[in-house]
């Protein structure tokens, strides 16, 4: 299954004193790596947010715009930033079928996609077909597929939405102006997403550092502010790269 990924790391995390979601630490890996491992095998890949520094080769990086503008305004970024990357290498090949919308705050989010994609391939329970990569022939079409929580939850910043159909809401949100601080419900209302039960607990995010604790991030704490205050606590990002397979 062809796909890129937008991985979402860009937010204010104003409950967390400023401290930086995709820097936290679960299980010996920061949040964005995590969301990097989840998104193992994505034909192109952005973080859209501050520059994290050290990304892999070949992972892109860029800004909504204004900054802090919401998720709608970096899914457009994102969307943006990938289209422009496959543009510049040449050929016919463009953008993927499909992009994985990823927001960084999901620590055990890589089972949940792992899911979806059984979903979108017809081996999983909820399984269904996108229009332009249908899984089989008696399978409803559909514009994506929306991960679902446990107790019933949609997490409209899990899933895999079809690339022209993705870009065709941001277009028509740009035009009426409605992308600044937009919900991404009513971004991604014109489409046709199935929605798929994903295992329980790996939607979880992190808001609060209630949230923090509750779901075992850990570390040394250390005084951190990207504003220059002193007082936030952050959580120790330092990983040594350990060359595992992701997934």
């Amino acid at each position: 299954m062809e796909f890129d990924a937008v991985i979402l790391a860009g937010g204010k995390s104003s409950r967390l004193g400023g401290v930086p979601k995709s820097r936290l630490v679960y299980d010996g890996a920061t949040l964005l790596e995590r969301s990097l491992r989840a998104a193992h095998g994505a034909r192109g890949v952005v973080v859209v947010g501050p520059d994290p520094g050290n990304l892999p080769d070949g992972v892109l990086n860029c800004r909504e715009d204004p900054p802090f503008a919401g998720p709608a305004a970096a899914i457009a970024a994102g969307l943006s930033a990938v289209a422009a990357d496959h543009a510049a290498r040449g050929g016919a090949v463009g953008p993927a079928p499909l992009t994985l919308v990823l927001a960084c705050d999901m620590p055990r989010v890589e089972s949940a996609v792992r899911a979806l994609i059984k979903a979108l391939e017809g081996d999983g329970p909820d399984s269904t077909a996108l229009s332009a990569t249908p899984a089989r022939e008696d399978a409803p079409e559909t514009d994506g597929v929306m991960a679902v929580s446990g107790d019933g939850r949609r997490q409209p910043l899990l899933g895999f939405y079809g690339t022209v159909a993705l870009q065709r809401c941001v277009a028509d949100a740009a035009r009426r102006g409605a992308l600044e601080n937009a919900s991404v419900f009513a971004l991604l209302a014109s489409l046709e997403v199935r929605e798929v039960r994903v295992p329980s607990g790996s939607t979880d995010d992190v808001d609060t550092w209630d949230d923090a604790t509750a779901l075992g991030i850990s570390g040394p704490v250390q005084g951190h502010d990207p504003d220059g205050r002193s007082g936030a606590p952050q959580l120790n990002s330092t990983l040594e790269a350990n060359g595992e397979e992701p997934g």
